[in-house]
């Protein structure tokens, strides 16, 4: 797991001290955020928790987070369609790797390979770089594979129908 333990802990006592002083701002309902993550509590919290960082914070990143929870709560068309309306990130690479991603759940594999080929232009360390990679490797091998199936499909249905078409001059 990429989280330190002792400073999830850490920040969940701080987190804790915040909320006793029942003023939430953009920190405390960040680190909220993180700990809802980190604890994997259910995703239609964290969507919450992004609801109530959002009317204080209508940052184009905030944005972009909500609808990525959105999505993965389980509505990812509606979290995909928020991505798209998200201004102000053109160079941001988590915008496209973020679209690639809702694009591929939706199996909209050309789509995402474009996206994840501009997030690819856009990474700032070779670690996104290859995580990038390795999905735009597998929606392109999904549309090979799409595409062979579509290929073998055209040559049954045009074999059927020349079979066919055997048939019926045979019948004659």
């Amino acid at each position: 797991m990429l989280w330190n333990r002792v400073r999830v802990d850490e920040g969940l006592r701080m987190l804790e001290r915040a909320v006793a002083l029942r003023r939430p701002g953009p920190y405390q309902l960040q680190a909220a955020i993180a700990a809802a993550i980190a604890e994997d509590r259910p995703r239609e919290e964290i969507v919450t928790l992004y609801d109530r960082l959002v009317e204080i914070d209508r940052s184009p990143v905030v944005r972009l987070n909500r609808a990525v929870a959105i999505a993965l709560a389980g509505d990812v068309e509606r979290g995909l369609a928020l991505v798209d309306g998200v201004e102000g990130l053109a160079g941001y690479h988590f915008l496209h790797a973020s679209r690639a991603d809702l694009l591929r759940r939706l199996g909209r594999w050309d789509d995402a390979a474009i996206s994840y080929r501009r997030a690819l232009e856009l990474a700032t360390s070779e670690t996104e770089a290859r995580y990038l990679e390795r999905r735009l490797a597998e929606v392109s091998q999904s549309q090979i594979d799409r595409l062979g199936r579509a290929s073998s499909s055209q040559r049954s249905f045009e074999l059927g129908g020349a079979d066919e078409r055997h048939d019926r001059a045979a019948e004659t």
